[in-house]
């Protein structure tokens, strides 16, 4: 199921949510002028990489900055096209309203907060792995969760695939995005089943939402 457009009215400019697609756009073009050698060294500096964080506590030249800076700059790094345009256009559709709730200052500190706590979940999940987690998912799965809080009956309308054919149906907000979060929670304990370390961050999704959602819960208006 692919959200094309939320059916809730919003009441202020999305300014914060454009600037975000703004700014992942701008890095994302910046990736790519580098080439693949000098882009890949940007992955490495700048993505979350688990396996550094106990290097910080066991006496290895790993400094904090370098271990914990990448829980905010990986927000805005992309590992490809349709990675970059999946987050961009939830980002979009979703986030409008969560910033009309909580205003435009306090939406930007509650997307990179989801972000942070999104990675930190992802960190946990796989302190072995050495491949750079990047991507705003963790940061939207935030603006998700409180979207499904604050909103849970606002329409969606959807794009359903049915074998070969395709259909638009509208949905509550609550099927739609509680089915994402269940696909990802179950993913994410498949991949510790599995020991997974690279691929999707499921953990940085499902931490994302759950944070997203406790803000929302802790600001909703009655």
């Amino acid at each position: 199921m692919i959200p094309l457009r939320d059916l809730n009215p919003r009441a202020t400019t999305p300014i914060i949510t454009v600037l975000l697609i703004v700014a992942n756009v701008v890095a994302f073009i910046y990736q790519l002028t580098l080439g693949p050698r000098a882009g890949q060294e940007l992955l490495y500096t700048l993505g979350m990489i688990p396996a550094r964080v106990p290097l910080v506590f066991s006496g290895h030249k790993v400094t904090l900055v370098q271990a914990f800076l990448p829980l905010v700059s990986s927000m805005f790094l992309h590992g490809g096209f349709l990675h970059l345009i999946g987050n961009m256009w939830f980002l979009w559709v979703f986030g409008d309203n969560v910033e009309d709730h909580f205003g435009h200052f306090n939406y930007l500190v509650f997307y990179l907060a989801c972000g942070v706590v999104g990675g930190v979940a992802h960190t946990l999940a796989n302190l072995e792995s050495t491949v750079p987690a990047v991507g705003a998912s963790g940061a939207i799965s935030g603006v998700l969760g409180a979207y499904i809080v604050l909103y849970p009956r606002a329409r969606v309308l959807t794009l359903v695939p049915l074998v070969f054919l395709f259909f638009t149906v509208q949905l509550p907000a609550f099927v739609i995005l509680g089915y994402w979060f269940l696909i990802q929670f179950f993913s994410g304990l498949g991949s510790l089943a599995a020991h997974s370390t690279g691929g999707v961050a499921f953990w940085a999704h499902i931490g994302g939402f759950v944070m997203g959602a406790l803000l929302a819960v802790g600001t909703r208006r009655r």
